[in-house]
């Protein structure tokens, strides 16, 4: 029971710790750059609460990272490294947008539709590399890494052959597709702030459900612990490979949804990548794979996002800064061992005097 409730708050405290050494570090950082680190996180701050719309802003750069944090997690309880996020996330976007273009739905069935179309296309994507690691034992990390470029060169190609508007886009979304919300916009001085933000939440809510409270989602964590023993136990290790990876790359291809269908609203030719899929490792890191740590780790990353405009206006701190931050907080937490054992060390001490 004590061993329990010791892990339990050192999975608490490790990502607080690791944040505030990152913080810390960033600071010592803007001192040796000739910046006022005090100025620059006031500006941070300011940048996600100092107004209704800086806030939208940042519920909106979170939700995708919600869903890409989700797709990222689910794939690791099963034992599983899905660095394929973006390029699921991509084929999602593009597959949601067309479906908000060319099928002409009322709004309530549309919406879910595009959601679904999206979701849908995330999942084949990402069952690819499961079936090749089941089958074959090929790697998923090399196959999803490689299936980001297909991705994004294909998505691209298609929209430049068969989808291309003005500029390098497709048209917008039917408005029975859109999940734009003049409501929440208003409320939030005209942000992006779309509904998808409370998909979003909804679907920590899903991911928990599935994991923790449905049989299938035991299996999966069982494989993810013990692949031998889950055999053993007469567990389908193969079949939960593919399907962990399936719903992995859903979640993926509903982020990009909420991409294509509320921050733009239509989907262009990617000369890069968006990075929101890789963002999402380290939101999953950080939020120790957990729906409610996922959920405060995106708000992390999404507020860092958007405080890096403020720091850089008002305080003049390098946008790169934040990045160097949140390289930093992905740094410690992977080192989470190394505070760990500085934690036991003085608990020790204290239990000896």
């Amino acid at each position: 029971m004590m061993d329990a409730v010791r892990t339990k708050w050192m999975g608490l405290l490790i990502p607080i710790i690791s944040i505030l050494l990152a913080f810390l570090a960033g600071a010592v950082i803007m001192v040796l750059s000739g910046n006022n680190p005090i100025t620059g996180y006031a500006a941070l701050v300011s940048g996600i609460f100092g107004t209704p719309y800086d806030f939208g802003e940042t519920l909106q750069r979170m939700t995708p990272l919600i869903f890409s944090g989700l797709a990222v997690a689910f794939a690791f309880r099963a034992g599983l490294l899905n660095i394929g996020v973006e390029g699921q996330l991509i084929v999602g976007w593009f597959t949601a947008v067309i479906a908000g273009i060319v099928v002409d739905l009322p709004t309530l069935i549309h919406i879910p539709f595009a959601i679904a179309a999206g979701a849908l296309a995330g999942a084949l994507w990402g069952a690819v590399p499961g079936f090749l690691k089941a089958r074959f034992e090929v790697h998923e990390v090399i196959v999803t890494i490689m299936m980001n470029y297909i991705a994004m060169h294909v998505t691209n190609s298609l929209i430049r052959t068969y989808f291309l508007e003005s500029g390098q886009r497709t048209a917008i979304v039917n408005e029975s597709a859109s999940l734009e919300s003049t409501f929440l916009s208003e409320l939030t001085n005209f942000s992006r702030l779309h509904w998808g933000f409370f998909i979003a939440a909804a679907a920590c809510v899903v991911m928990w459900f599935i994991l923790w409270k449905m049989k299938r989602g035991f299996e999966l964590r069982s494989v993810g612990y013990n692949k031998n023993a889950s055999m053993y136990a007469g567990m389908s290790v193969k079949g939960n490979i593919v399907l962990s990876m399936t719903i992995s790359g859903a979640f993926a291809g509903a982020g990009g949804a909420m991409v294509g269908l509320g921050t733009y609203g239509y989907a262009n030719i990617l000369p890069a990548f968006t990075n929101i899929g890789f963002d999402g490792i380290a939101v999953a890191l950080l939020g120790a794979s957990t729906s409610i740590g996922i959920f405060l780790a995106a708000f992390l990353f999404g507020g860092l996002q958007q405080g890096a405009n403020m720091m850089q206006a008002t305080a003049g701190v390098s946008p790169e800064l934040v990045e160097i931050v949140i390289a930093l907080i992905i740094f410690f937490v992977a080192s989470g061992y190394v505070i760990r054992w500085a934690i036991d060390r003085i608990a020790s001490r204290k239990g000896e005097k």
